[in-house]
């Protein structure tokens, strides 16, 4: 079984590290502060083989040549992005398989947040790793991408399965609900989800990972087909156009 090390980072990054006990083969989830990952590693006794790249930003890339050469891991990451990302030694593309041991981690096309701009999912595990493309309750800012872009992209991860943790790069969830509530204020399921995640930082526990069963009832980015939000926003019929006006509104919120 595959070992999640979660910790916080920088401003308000999460790190993760992804371990195999059977291969003995650890993976860094983006690289936000390479001194965390490798003080992380060093107390949990797990040595750095892989990283995985989601993005090209520096909050998310920006460790990459530290620990690769701390460690002499292999670096991943998106063939899209390869004139913006350092350190790499393997670029791939939506559909290629990533291993960790024996476990398969599909690279999802997410783009949106950034053009090229990547998940990963284990379906074995019942994990994915979304980087700023979706967070509890939002969806990250669309500095490169397009709507149709964006909302494709969404589409794609609301097809997996929904018990599948999603495990976000960032700990944005309390601005997340209070957006949330405003663009979608009559669903019940939202405003329990939203005091759940007030009450967890009160006690300065983490959000995330979240569930993609609890996306889909409670996001109202993955909720841009929904009937209901529609008619609210304006644009019943049309979910690209709903998912813009979430996401322009999210901006000036």
């Amino acid at each position: 079984m595959l070992e999640v090390h979660q910790f916080a980072c920088l401003s308000d990054n999460y790190g993760y590290l992804l371990h195999d006990p059977a291969s003995g083969e650890t993976a860094c989830i983006a690289t936000p502060d390479a001194e965390a990952y490798l003080r992380e590693a060093g107390h949990k006794g797990w040595q750095i083989t892989q990283i995985w790249n989601t993005h090209w930003h520096p909050d998310h890339a920006g460790g990459n040549a530290a620990i690769k050469a701390a460690t002499g891991c292999t670096v991943v990451a998106s063939t899209a992005e390869a004139e913006r990302t350092a350190a790499v030694d393997r670029f791939v593309s939506p559909g290629e398989l990533v291993m960790l041991g024996d476990f398969e981690a599909l690279v999802i096309d997410v783009g949106g947040h950034t053009m090229g701009h990547i998940a990963y999912h284990l379906p074995e595990a019942c994990m994915a790793f979304v980087g700023d493309s979706l967070f509890a309750l939002g969806c990250g800012r669309m500095f490169e991408g397009t709507p149709d872009q964006f909302w494709a992209s969404l589409a794609r991860l609301k097809a997996l399965p929904p018990e599948t943790l999603l495990y976000c790069a960032h700990e944005y969830t309390a601005s997340n609900a209070r957006f949330a509530v405003h663009a979608d204020p009559d669903n019940a399921e939202l405003a329990s989800y939203a005091s759940r995640g007030a009450a967890l930082r009160a006690e300065g526990k983490p959000t995330v990972p979240t569930t993609l069963a609890r996306e889909l009832k409670a996001n109202p980015f993955l909720r841009a087909d929904d009937p209901a939000i529609q008619a609210h926003w304006g644009h019943p019929g049309d979910a690209v156009a709903t998912f813009a006006a979430l996401r322009a509104a999210k901006d000036s919120f």
